[in-house]
């Protein structure tokens, strides 16, 4: 494993980190799950991606449970607040009430006395930015919490939490969690070069775009059986890259990662790492052998031949435009 700093802060992160969307407390067993954690840690993942709203809350307490007896200090946990934790008006969002409560719950869920990165799941057009970033600060301050960032925030979003900051003396943020991958750069344009100038690191998610980019997707046949695109929860946000144009060019790509001796995923979560401003690539996995896999792309350089080769090969279905990028009107 290869370490990175998140952005322009001390912190440093493994390049692979472990994400449990979806997979932790609903669609993999706990059992699977403690394997899936342990494979990580034995392959030097030391970074650990989770947030409060996935499976209901139950993805922080197999984290937790999976973590435990594990050295604190030799582990970076992440977490995020934003979408709904309960049924009531402000068990959702970035006001101080629900950030105050939600950091309890995770850290209890956890069972850790901080996290290391508290990352605001989405902007929330209800709240003022300066209530959000207060309490942020006020989190850091009380050792809660010791780095904060955001997720799929735009870059006028971020650049606006940045100068509130700055005129009064909050934490900066240090980084941004968006999903990116060679289908979806929507952060290219705008947000990586914000980001580079401002010293903020992006942890990227779904480098391999729900598991398309794996090529287990043929164009004109039914998705394989137990795979992320039949089940309820994840194939709602893999359907947008179902079509038959997309698959049809992923599968151009095996060449590619066959002629580096790659596999399809590691070619995939290599790629994005190819970008400087990425700090770590967030891989998930329902078994042990994908997170053995997908932690081969650490240290990784595919040269600009190869990348040139990916770009005209995904030609038109890769998605670029930054307005892509949005958080809810109203909260949820």
């Amino acid at each position: 494993m290869e370490f990175r700093h998140l952005g322009r802060s001390g912190l440093m992160v493994s390049e692979i980190s472990y994400g449990n969307w979806i997979t932790h407390g609903s669609q993999v067993e706990e059992d699977a799950a403690k394997e899936c954690v342990r494979a990580a840690l034995d392959e030097g993942i030391t970074t650990f991606d989770t947030a409060d709203v996935y499976a209901g809350t139950k993805a922080e307490e197999v984290l937790g449970r999976a973590l435990k007896g594990i050295r604190r200090e030799s582990l970076e946990i992440f977490t995020k607040v934003y979408w709904p934790t309960g049924p009531g008006p402000n068990d959702r969002g970035l006001s101080r009430k629900h950030i105050t409560e939600s950091i309890h719950g995770s850290l209890r869920r956890l069972q850790t006395d901080y996290v290391d990165l508290y990352q605001a799941h989405r902007f929330d057009h209800e709240t003022p930015l300066e209530e959000t970033l207060k309490t942020f600060d006020d989190l850091v301050r009380q050792g809660k919490v010791l780095y904060v960032g955001v997720s799929e925030w735009s870059a006028d979003q971020i650049a606006r939490a940045l100068r509130i900051a700055d005129e009064m003396g909050f934490d900066r943020l240090v980084s941004n969690q968006p999903q990116y991958s060679m289908l979806w750069r929507v952060i290219e344009a705008e947000v990586v070069p914000l980001s580079e100038k401002e010293g903020l690191g992006q942890i990227v998610w779904s480098p391999i775009a729900q598991g398309v980019l794996t090529g287990k997707y043929l164009p004109g046949q039914p998705p394989p059986a137990g795979s992320r695109a039949t089940d309820p929860t994840g194939g709602g946000f893999i359907s947008r890259v179902l079509a038959n144009d997309v698959l049809t060019r992923v599968q151009d790509l095996k060449p590619i990662a066959a002629d580096l001796g790659l596999t399809m995923a590691q070619l995939a979560v290599a790629w994005v790492l190819q970008n400087p401003n990425v700090s770590s690539a967030i891989i998930g996995a329902s078994k042990p052998e994908q997170v053995r896999d997908n932690v081969k792309a650490a240290g990784v350089k595919l040269d600009a031949e190869v990348l040139k080769k990916i770009d005209d090969v995904l030609g038109p279905v890769v998605e670029r435009d930054p307005a892509k990028t949005v958080s809810p009107e109203k909260r949820p």
